[in-house]
């Protein structure tokens, strides 16, 4: 008895000590809830944290671009600390993701919260100390109680670069005093501001596309826990009462009832707490599910109750006045995003059985009951495809590829029409029958249903029409023998080669012509097909000559080694065309080497100048100079051939403008992409202008005051939903190619563009329409009712031949979030191919 006493008493002192020592965030930052906080200091307040107490355990997963370190925290009772593989394991186990099962480890409910996945929504990361202290706090009981059925995984800032150059800026100018009024600067960042990454990309769209190396390394972590619950901690403008679920229509179709359930239960309970405080809070309103690629969706499709919580204080600074007199403070945003997210972790818990049997239901349930109307999916064999696998492997979706014939039927995603079709060897086949049933059917979805059109971002996704690969979506389940990759042939190079053939038909591609480039190897590109022996060369195809470049010794090796990642190339031995296409001929011309000139700046988008920076940089590997806008007149342009303007708004003198000409006129070409082409539009000496014709300029302003003159009795409530009528969010419009043309090698035979807003520009005249919009074309997603058929005969993409330059018009940006793998291709066409 006396052993069992000393036991207890002992036990309760190690618990006592587990938590006795550690600080309050106030405690440990003097200046917490009055600036922000460091990366550095945010890192040390946990450090402390992990000393003190056996509740929480720290892993590292990964850094950033800048080498900060990403950390997730696990937060439990230690004696679930202790048995955290079992409990990850048989977590994954349940869904049929592990073999493992230990039977002797209760289950427990996986909550997951991220922070601060936009760098200047930073009351995100300050209230993640206060919610991990509370978490740990040894005089808070009721939180110890939550812990004992329940794994933390608190992810304090997923965006160190973006917070920290936020940070950094906010205390470089901000006093000693608060300066609640807006006109301070501290409530005006400067461009391009703390939400992006290093790059500039929103991270809170790039979940299921993973372009970025925060996502990548963060993901590939979810997936090796596969939480039940996932809560996405933001901030919005200032004056925004706080958000919590339920989420707003459209809600996707695949999302279950235990999911929307737990979303009530959530707006219950924190609504309880706000009232109690008086506090200002709303609902159902705004921010939806559909998306894929968010913080709150891709949880959600991946089994979990994903959600967005929202509090206002983009542009507060330290404290700002809101429209209703009152200041908001940093303590406040603190407090109300702390008390949200505990209730989310106390709710979880006291609904662990409900989360854990929807979460296995909605895992399991959906291999065999299918959500879609389709249980296959069937990519046509192309170069392409090894971009898509790679998506497929960091989502965690299963493959195979096909290792014999069969004929079937199903959807054609380029024709939208039911037809018969072969499967061949090496084709893509993707089974609904998995693990990731539901994600798997989310992204391959070739009509997304969408029941409310007022929606939050982009609606359609479908990887065929992204990467341009031909797909099917097929009913039934395919009998057909696979294999889990496809053989690369061994390239044998002999000892003496007339030339290198490269296809031009992936990223692959245009990465080896940037290596080949910068090793200043004279590379040839085919205008038009040419056969040698058994080797066909397509128009974009690059060849690479022993006699362009006599100065390599080795010319087979070291070729060989440059080129070695485009798998699919090979070698020619004579020059002598089949089809009187010679390699010495006008059809194969010299490729100039860009030098690339970027601006950046006031006035430019900062996520569109990220993705081309990031394309430049990360995709390419290929040199380029980034100006910033106010330092125009001290750029020499003469030291480049190649000028690329990200989507903005240019407020260029007509000096600047006129410099520009100049430089074109000299053989300078301009990549201009969105907005940035209205540097063009109308003005004289180009071809750019929305109409072909005064008379259809004139009928388009008639049919614009008769749409005002109607909405003079209108109600006011639906004004929103008639101005979407006009507008298209995000959805994917097909065009037609002159694959004649350089800037559509390596496409296909048509191109899916993704538009997200409703510029358009009318056939030009004295350019060539290279990718447009043809008459009763097909689309995919919301397409506003009024602007649909406005699109017909508009250009997308087109080459307007100045003087000795040219000036590349991208009326949609290929290079979108840089997830539209065709339309990499694109951008690389006009950067590399066209003149």
């Amino acid at each position: 008895m006396k052993k069992i006493v000393f036991s207890v008493l002992f036990s309760a002192a190690m618990v006592l000590q587990s938590y006795a020592q550690i600080q309050s965030p106030e405690q440990f930052l003097p200046n917490y809830g009055k600036q922000i906080s460091h990366y550095h200091q945010v890192e040390n307040y946990f450090k402390q944290l992990i000393d003190n107490s056996s509740a929480i355990v720290k892993h590292k997963y990964g850094v950033t671009a800048e080498q900060r370190d990403l950390n997730v925290y696990y937060i439990s009772t230690p004696e679930n600390l202790a048995n955290l593989e079992e409990i990850r394991t048989n977590n994954l186990a349940s869904i049929g993701l592990s073999p493992k099962k230990n039977q002797t480890v209760g289950d427990k409910v996986i909550v997951w919260l991220s922070f601060n996945v936009h760098g200047n929504e930073f009351a995100g990361t300050e209230s993640a100390m206060t919610v991990a202290y509370e978490l740990l706090n040894p005089s808070n009981t009721t939180t110890k109680k939550w812990l004992e059925n329940t794994i933390v995984i608190l992810d304090p800032c997923i965006n160190p670069d973006g917070y920290s150059r936020y940070g950094n800026w906010l205390r470089e100018i901000s006093g000693k005093k608060t300066h609640p009024e807006l006109s301070d600067r501290e409530h005006m960042e400067d461009w391009p501001g703390g939400r992006f990454n290093h790059y500039l990309f929103d991270l809170n769209r790039d979940w299921a596309w993973q372009t970025q190396l925060e996502s990548q390394q963060r993901i590939a972590l979810y997936h090796q826990w596969m939480p039940q619950v996932h809560t996405d901690v933001h901030e919005m403008g200032y004056d925004s009462p706080y958000f919590f679920p339920p989420s707003a229509e459209p809600l996707h179709e695949f999302i279950e009832k235990y999911q929307r359930d737990f979303h009530q239960t959530l707006g219950q309970n924190i609504s309880k707490k706000f009232d109690a405080q008086n506090w200002m809070y709303n609902t159902g309103e705004r921010f939806d599910l559909f998306y894929p690629s968010y913080g709150d969706t891709y949880p959600t499709y991946n089994g979990a109750v994903g959600m967005t919580l929202e509090q206002g204080g983009i542009g507060a600074g330290r404290a700002v006045q809101m429209s209703n007199g009152s200041i908001l403070t940093i303590k406040d945003r603190v407090a109300h995003h702390a008390t949200a997210v505990l209730t989310v972790v106390e709710s979880a818990s006291n609904k662990a059985e409900e989360l854990l049997n929807g979460f296995r239901g909605f895992m399991n349930n959906s291999r065999k009951t299918v959500k879609g109307a389709y249980k296959t999916y069937v990519m046509k064999s192309n170069p392409k495809l090894v971009q898509m696998t790679d998506l497929l492997s960091k989502n965690k979706i299963e493959f195979s590829f096909a290792a014999a014939s069969a004929k079937t039927s199903g959807y054609n995603y380029s024709t939208k029409k039911e037809t018969s079709f072969t499967i061949e060897p090496n084709d893509l086949i993707v089974k609904v029958d998995q693990p990731k049933a539901v994600l798997t059917q989310i992204l391959f979805e070739p009509n997304q249903k969408l029941n409310d059109s007022l929606s939050y971002d982009i609606t359609a996704w479908a990887l065929p029409l992204a990467y341009g690969v031909q797909g099917y979506a097929v009913k039934n389940e395919v009998a057909i023998s696979t294999k889990t990759s496809v053989e690369t042939p061994v390239r044998e190079v002999s000892k003496n080669v007339y030339a290198f053939h490269i296809p031009w038909n992936n990223r692959v591609s245009a990465q080896v012509l940037s290596v080949l480039h910068q090793n200043n190897i004279k590379v040839r590109t085919a205008a038009k097909e040419a056969i040698f022996g058994a080797v066909t060369v397509a128009p974009g195809g690059l060849i690479v000559t022993k006699t362009d470049n006599p100065q390599i010794p080795n010319f087979e090796q070291t070729i060989s080694n440059l080129i070695k990642d485009k798998s699919d190339f090979n070698t020619i031995s004579t020059g002598f065309s089949s089809n009187a296409r010679d390699v010495g001929g006008e059809n194969f011309s010299l490729l100039k080497a860009p030098k690339v000139v970027l601006f950046s700046g006031k006035g430019v988008s900062p996520t569109e100048f990220g993705a081309t920076w990031y394309y430049m940089q990360e995709t390419l590997g290929y040199p380029v100079s980034v100006v910033e806008t106010n330092n125009f007149n001290r750029l020499n342009l003469a030291s480049y051939n190649t000028l690329i303007l990200a989507d903005g708004y240019y407020d260029f003198t007509e000096a600047q403008q006129k410099k520009i000409s100049e430089w074109i006129n000299n053989g300078g070409k301009v990549i201009a992409m969105n907005n940035a082409i209205s540097l063009f539009d109308g003005k004289e000496g180009y071809a750019l202008t929305p109409f072909a014709s005064e008379e259809e300029k004139l009928l388009a302003e008639k049919e614009a005051d008769e749409d005002v003159l109607l909405e003079r009795t209108l109600d006011y409530q639906n004004a929103e939903r008639r101005f979407i009528s006009k507008a298209i969010p995000g959805a994917i419009i097909e065009n037609k190619l002159d694959q004649s043309h350089p800037l559509s090698f390596g496409l296909g035979d048509r191109y899916f563009s993704l538009k997200t807003d409703d510029k358009r520009y009318s056939l030009l005249k004295n350019a060539s329409n290279v990718i447009y919009v043809p008459t009763d074309y097909k689309s995919y997603g919301f397409v506003g009712s009024k602007i649909k058929k406005k699109l017909n005969n508009t250009v997308s993409f087109a080459v307007e031949s100045k003087g000795a330059g040219s000036v590349v018009y991208m009326i949609d940006n290929p290079l979108f979030r840089g997830f539209w793998e065709n339309g990499i291709l694109l951008f690389s066409n006009a950067l590399f191919l066209v003149d």
